[in-house]
């Protein structure tokens, strides 16, 4: 920076007072700016007002190619101009051989000049072009023109400009070197997203990898979240993981699950309620979404709310407030909403049990959490991870034990895996679990069965939908069947 002053100190003396206040103008710029268009914009518009010309051009040079473009160009009037053949670029071009500023009073008389296409259509008399130079190459150029022989094209501001274009390299300079690094970080932050591991949640098949990367972009967003997947996968741990990984990991994580509780105690528990709102309402209570302000609530099988507080919390969702039961005063609450279901919120709204202005709220971006089958490579990581966690490292899983495991259809997911691997540890006497320790609920009776084919797709569908809840949409993704084909089954077997 002082080499800077000493070789322009001649240029500083002779500034006068108007191109003294531009600079100064400039220099706070300089301290503000972060992005390189919008530096140039500014800095063509204080080249404009400065000269007093018509027009101002900044081109970035490609030397290898030799061509050049448009960053900013500007009109008196701060209107863009976008084609640059409105502009010479001869004159660019001598701007750039002669690689020092260049000022011409009467171009349309200057025979080297005036048989630019350009030139003769703009009509062009007075031109005024600096060279930006930047790790000692002319980076770009900055021309101001006018149709008029204009006085402040002289020699005092070509000065000004040497100058000028000088302090626009060094803040040049700074910017691009702050935009390459932050290029560079967000590359290392996807690269991360594609390898590290969800908080809690154990897998490298691809599917949990895709969920990783998923889950790390949406945690750097506060946008609304809903996870479907089966019961036992994992919805809470994903929406733990997502609070972790965000910008409130600091701030609360609070859950509520939604299943087989009556109407009045959920809103009490979600709204908090006022002192006398009910019998046994003796003091005020801070509802769970005031308790989570500024932190993350999730809602676990959001389907099974009923209508009337489906409508409560739409409003939570739009406007970020909650009433209190029994009070009217309204609070402001800043909190990110995350909701879980195993069922389709899609065909519950085709049902009419569930709002579709809800269903479009929480919808806003879904993450799907695939069920233990879509990742049986993952199931002797899980295995060896409950074993570690259970409190016994030392444990080895028969290479038969593995292959049962991955070889069954796990319609508890992760949750049954756990307590499968809880059952084996039990009946486990030595340092080696074996296959006859995996204790797998029907695989018994599906092995062992004797029947006929139809008898025992009878008896497979019927297992699977009573574990599965009775949701035939699951049940078909379990089997790898269609919907219709188990209404056509069910229909065989007469319970339809």
């Amino acid at each position: 920076m002082n080499n800077f002053f000493s070789e322009n100190i001649n240029h500083i003396k002779n500034l006068t007072k108007d191109e003294f206040e531009s600079l100064y103008e400039f220099t706070e710029i300089l301290n503000s700016a972060t992005r390189q268009d919008s530096l140039i914009e500014d800095a063509i518009d204080i080249v404009i007002k400065v000269i007093n010309a018509e027009r101002g051009l900044f081109v970035k040079y490609d030397e290898a190619y030799d061509t050049f473009s448009i960053i900013s160009a500007r009109k008196i009037s701060n209107e863009s101009i976008t084609d640059l053949h409105e502009f010479s670029s001869g004159i660019l071009q001598k701007v750039i051989k002669e690689r020092k500023p260049l000022l011409y009073h009467d171009v349309m008389s200057d025979p080297h000049l005036s048989q630019f296409e350009s030139v003769q259509i703009q009509r062009i008399k007075s031109v005024i072009g600096v060279p930006i130079v930047r790790e000692g190459k002319v980076w770009g150029v900055i021309i101001a023109d006018s149709q008029l022989d204009r006085r402040e094209f002289t020699e005092e501001n070509l000065l000004f400009l040497s100058f000028f274009s000088n302090l626009v390299s060094l803040a040049l300079d700074r910017i691009l070197k702050l935009e390459e690094l932050e290029k560079e970080n967000q590359i290392l932050i996807n690269r991360l997203q594609l390898t590290e591991e969800i908080p809690e949640m154990v897998g490298d098949s691809a599917a949990m990898r895709t969920l990783a990367h998923i889950i790390h972009k949406v945690a750097l967003t506060d946008a609304t979240v809903l996870i479907t997947g089966e019961s036992g996968t994992g919805k809470e741990l994903a929406a733990k993981a997502i609070h972790t990984l965000s910008k409130r990991k600091e701030k609360p994580f609070l859950a509520q699950f939604c299943g087989s509780i009556p109407d009045t105690l959920l809103e009490s528990e979600l709204f908090g309620y006022k002192k006398g709102a009910f019998t046994g309402a003796n003091n005020d209570k801070q509802g769970l979404l005031e308790a989570a302000d500024t932190g993350t609530f999730m809602l676990d099988e959001i389907a099974d709310i009923s209508i009337a507080l489906q409508a409560k919390l739409l409003r939570v969702l739009e406007n970020r407030e909650i009433i209190r039961l029994g009070d009217v005063k309204v609070k402001k609450i800043d909190v990110r909403i995350i909701t879980a279901t195993n069922k389709d919120l899609l065909s519950l709204v085709k049902e009419g049990t569930f709002r579709e202005d809800l269903y479009y709220r929480l919808n806003i971006f879904p993450i799907r959490i695939p069920p233990l089958r879509e990742r049986r490579t993952d199931i002797s990581l899980l295995a060896s991870h409950f074993i570690k966690k259970i409190g016994k490292p030392e444990m080895v899983i028969e290479s038969e034990a593995i292959k049962k495991m991955e070889n069954y259809y796990w319609p508890g997911n992760v949750r049954q895996l756990l307590n499968v691997i809880q059952r084996a540890l039990i009946l486990c006497d030595g340092n080696k679990l074996l296959a006859e320790h995996i204790i797998l609920e029907d695989a018994a009776d599906l092995e062992n069965f004797q029947g006929t084919l139809r008898e025992f797709e009878k008896l497979l569908l019927k297992k699977r939908l009573e574990e599965l809840h009775g949701n035939r949409t699951l049940t078909a993704k379990s089997l790898d069947v269609s919907v219709r084909w188990i209404q056509l089954k069910l229909k065989e077997m007469g319970e339809q």
